[in-house]
């Protein structure tokens, strides 16, 4: 197991290094100059240079990316361009509005596509699986912001149910939570109901219905546990994208999270923020991915693979 720890752990390392240069070398070859945007275009050249050459701009590129990369190792990730903070400082304050919103979406879809994915595979062929893998499939191909907007129009609007827009109240949080899981939790439970269709087949469920276990207990204790490998995988999966994928929810709801503040950075060519934004994207899916490779090690051990599990 230890051995399996340090090889994931080691990959996960080199892929976020692996990013971070891609990241910063691609972003410092695109057209436009920052300065000139952040000082606005009647601001004189000697100005302008003046400006570059104290924010080192004019050095090589290796040596603005090796500084770079050893002030982000310390945790700072540089000033913003265009609101003069600390990109650290804004992207906290926007993770928290992000990791809220996807935190309780991440939840709603997880819990609502186990329930669907287990009753559909129990009722297999029955009109209930019919009607709710009909639903499933509406919800994985509906737009997430077309959702939204919907949502907005029928229960912000006309039903005045909750608020258009914000943060201020927690039910400013019901509309965008559902808009955002109800794709993710169609995914689960199509996965779910597959998965378990194949484990409600096997002989050991039979024999533990023969022994007089309860139905349920049966399928949630020994069926649901069996199935949990594929499910993993899109519940980990999922994580990621929930809380790196929010962008059009925050920006249709107005939610100041981190999608919107990268949003922002990107029209205006704030490069640091953007460079934050980026390895913040880059270090959640990486370290989602790094959880669910040791999840499927603790549940299944046979995941151990190499000469761990050759010995």
């Amino acid at each position: 197991m230890r051995s399996f720890l340090i090889k994931r752990v080691l990959l996960a390392i080199g892929v976020v290094f692996a990013i971070s240069a891609i990241t910063f070398f691609v972003l410092n070859i695109v057209p436009g100059d920052p300065v000139r945007i952040m000082v606005g275009e009647m601001a004189d050249d000697a100005t302008v240079e003046r400006i570059r050459e104290q924010m080192g701009l004019n050095d090589p590129v290796e040596v603005q990316y090796a500084r770079w990369l050893t002030n982000m190792l310390q945790g700072d990730f540089g000033t913003s361009y265009t609101q003069s903070k600390p990109v650290v400082t804004l992207m906290g304050q926007a993770f928290l509005t992000t990791a809220r919103l996807a935190g309780l979406a991440y939840v709603f879809a997880l819990v609502l596509g186990l329930v669907i994915g287990v009753v559909a595979a129990v009722n297999h062929g029955k009109w209930i699986d019919r009607a709710l893998m009909a639903l499933s499939i509406l919800g994985i191909s509906a737009p997430v912001f077309w959702v939204a907007v919907i949502f907005q129009i029928v229960f912000a609007l006309t039903l005045k149910w909750f608020p258009l827009s914000g943060i201020k109240t927690w039910q400013a949080f019901v509309l965008p939570v559902i808009a955002l899981g109800v794709r993710y939790a169609a995914s689960i439970a199509r996965v779910t109901r597959t998965s378990m269709l194949d484990v409600l087949s096997q002989d050991f469920m039979r024999t533990a219905e023969a022994k007089g276990v309860r139905k349920w207990t049966v399928i949630i204790a020994h069926g649901l546990r069996n199935a949990l490998i594929p499910i993993i995988t899109i519940a980990g999966t999922q994580l990621g994208e929930i809380l790196t994928g929010s962008i059009l929810i925050e920006s249709i709801f107005m939610m100041p999270g981190m999608g919107k503040l990268l949003l922002d950075a990107i029209n205006s060519r704030d490069l640091p923020l953007i460079q934050g934004g980026v390895m913040y994207i880059a270090i959640i899916c990486v370290a989602v991915y790094l959880i669910v490779d040791i999840l499927y090690a603790v549940v299944d051990p046979r995941i151990r693979l190499g000469k761990e599990a050759a010995e």
